[in-house]
């Protein structure tokens, strides 16, 4: 049994959109040289963090749920399956937020776009994958933790 999906977002397009504009900022205070240079550093901020969310993987790899931000592949994250105790769909709160993030009593939460997520838990510690692709995931997780031998999941 394999899993491999990818989910897109839409938060990149206003990442480039913001790029667009301070680009178009950066050509008119061309003759302003530190103010051309602070609207390009921010246009070049604002692409690399496009490049960095557009899409979130979500993967197999042997003993490892794996995930990673893209196209840029500057963030991942690899949950070993034997870690894994529990395993059910949930959605995040607002709170939650979308992108990688920590919050107290709630865990961790690697999400791109919408609500709907797998609520992942290793003992105590709680991970939140979003995805649109939740109940397969809940189905794939569940079949390779049980097949595995690797947890007692309820």
């Amino acid at each position: 049994m394999e899993y491999n999906h990818m989910q897109r977002g839409s938060w990149h397009y206003i990442l480039f959109a913001v790029a667009a504009v301070m680009l178009a900022a950066a050509w008119v205070a061309r003759d302003e040289v530190w103010a051309m240079d602070l609207n390009l550093a921010v246009a070049v901020l604002f692409v690399a963090l496009a490049m960095m969310f557009g899409s979130l993987t979500v993967r197999d790899e042997g003993q490892w749920l794996a995930l990673r931000y893209g196209p840029l592949p500057m963030f991942r994250k690899r949950i070993r399956y034997d870690k894994i105790t529990a395993v059910e769909p949930d959605r995040t709160k607002i709170i939650d937020g979308w992108g990688i993030h920590y919050i107290p009593g709630r865990g961790w939460t690697y999400n791109l776009w919408g609500f709907d997520c797998t609520r992942l838990s290793l003992g105590k510690k709680i991970i939140r994958v979003g995805t649109d692709d939740a109940d397969n995931l809940v189905k794939f997780l569940k079949g390779k933790v049980l097949a595995d031998g690797l947890s007692a999941m309820p």
